[in-house]
């Protein structure tokens, strides 16, 4: 019973992970290019929203939208909302994960912005995008075809080494009881619920513990792998 819980926790983090980091590096690579490649007055305004949203704790918002659309769906005029009624909807059909996910989304994107805005600044003066400015190229086409190439392996990167950290958010929210509904699993959850037996069945809490523990680990590896075979200067 543990073992196809742990097995099937997997999927539950990994999703999260994976998703999570999909929608950091599509909303921040497009948001930080748009920003460093025009510039002047837009690239202030943008970078000034970016900096809002940096103040605020990821973890605190995540934790605020868990228990408004866990706790009453934010009173009883927003539970007859059929839009709010809809997102519960789907996050019950996804077994409490939407909810985790949009949260993530939300607040995980902003790192990445402020990381490929700082290499559009740099790129789009070098000496290729001037050559397809002086071949007449629309400001997307360039933006699309030299820039964001540039700047997918770095970001590759770090999306991958931002990984673990969305697993342990969505591990710590499930161990306080705001993740997953249950009987979805999820180590969080499993660690919650295996810490009360740690006398008589340490094992109930130890195992979800260290497949956490490997998962991130492993996604530590493999960033530190991607750096390695992505970045030039090491390969000199």
């Amino acid at each position: 019973d543990l073992l196809s819980l742990l097995i099937y926790g997997t999927r539950i983090s990994l999703q999260v992970g994976v998703l999570g980091a999909l929608s950091a590096f599509s909303i921040g690579i497009l948001y930080g290019t748009i920003s460093g490649y025009f510039g002047g007055n837009l690239d202030n305004v943008m970078m000034r929203i970016v900096d809002i949203l940096y103040a605020f704790p990821d973890l605190l918002f995540v934790i605020l939208l868990m228990v408004t659309f866990k706790s009453g769906y934010g009173g009883e005029e927003a539970a007859k909302n059929p839009l709010v009624l809809g997102l519960v909807a789907i996050d019950k059909q996804l077994g409490g994960m939407m909810f985790i996910l949009i949260g993530i989304s939300v607040t995980s994107w902003v790192g990445m912005a402020r990381m490929s805005r700082g290499m559009a600044l740099s790129l789009r003066e070098r000496e290729f995008v001037q050559a397809a400015k002086a071949q007449g190229a629309h400001d997307f086409t360039i933006m699309a075809r030299h820039l964001m190439p540039n700047l997918v392996g770095p970001l590759l990167v770090s999306v991958t080494l931002a990984v673990p950290g969305y697993i342990g958010t969505e591990a710590f929210l499930s161990f306080i009881g705001l993740g997953v509904d249950p009987p979805t699993p999820s180590w969080g959850a499993m660690v919650a619920d295996g810490y009360q037996a740690m006398r008589s069945y340490p094992h109930l809490a130890i195992f979800p513990g260290l497949a956490l523990a490997i998962v991130m680990l492993s996604f530590n590896f493999l960033g530190d792998g991607l750096r390695d075979a992505l970045d030039p200067k090491i390969k000199q």
